[in-house]
């Protein structure tokens, strides 16, 4: 936004991260606390301060006896009025503390926003709607781990619907996110005793042999690892007789 753009209204600021009784914002340059606005146009630093009696935030603008104001939020906001354009302007253009410190309130973003979120949220729960059991176990068993195996198909399909509800950025990524199912493909081969990871976490192999399958990095996930290497030609063949063995 610019002075061009600017539009005479009522203003309201939010502090980021913290919402304390009261809070004093820098209102003058100091050498503790540099306030400077730096001009794209012509390269300079202009010093700015808030001064009640003057209509310009930069110093070398305001003329005679300047009096001072404080910069107060409380409880995190501040409102300011439309007769006090020296400070809107201070806060809204110029405070090199904006959207570090505090941000300007825009009901109209936050609108768009909100209706961004509800767009997502639909969704997310239509995909969950459409979702089958094998899927919706996979995607359970990233938040609830072990759990789903005792879980009936109508409940997995109510915690995957309060799932997609509750975070439904999360649930889309998982939802689209093959490593899931191949990861969840892997956790059940292991339960059903077809494949046995060491107790060490380090080594898959065939639990009615024994023989080793796959190595897995140092600090990786296991199962991130073993799905991984389903994917490669090894590891698809093995993928192959896995899934004949579960049916």
């Amino acid at each position: 936004m610019s002075e061009k753009e600017w539009e005479i209204k009522d203003r309201k600021y939010m502090l980021m991260h913290m919402t304390p009784l009261t809070y004093r914002l820098p209102s003058k340059h100091t050498k503790r606390c540099p306030l400077l606005w730096f001009n794209e146009e012509t390269g300079e630093n202009k010093e700015i301060r808030y001064a009640t009696n003057q209509n310009s935030p930069f110093t070398e603008e305001q003329n005679g006896t300047c009096t001072l104001g404080h910069i107060v939020f409380r409880k995190g906001i501040l409102f300011v009025s439309k007769r006090n354009q020296a400070l809107q302007k201070l806060l809204s253009l110029y405070h090199p503390h904006k959207d570090k410190i505090y941000y300007e309130w825009d009901p109209v973003e936050v609108a768009t926003d909100e209706v961004v979120d509800i767009e997502i949220k639909i969704d997310a729960l239509n995909l969950a709607r459409e979702m089958d059991i094998d899927e919706a176990e996979a995607i359970l068993r990233v938040e609830m781990g072990s759990a789903v195996r005792t879980m009936s198909s109508k409940e997995l399909k109510r915690d995957l619907m309060l799932f997609a509800e509750k975070n439904p950025t999360l649930f889309i990524e998982l939802a689209n996110d093959e490593n899931v199912q191949l990861r969840n493909f892997g956790i059940i081969a292991c339960e059903k005793d077809i494949i046995k990871l060491s107790q060490d976490q380090r080594t898959f192999s065939w639990a009615s042999n024994g023989r080793k399958l796959l190595n897995v990095p140092f600090e990786e996930n296991p199962y991130s690892a073993l799905a991984a290497w389903f994917k490669t030609d090894e590891g698809v063949e093995v993928y192959k007789s896995i899934e004949k063995k579960l049916k």
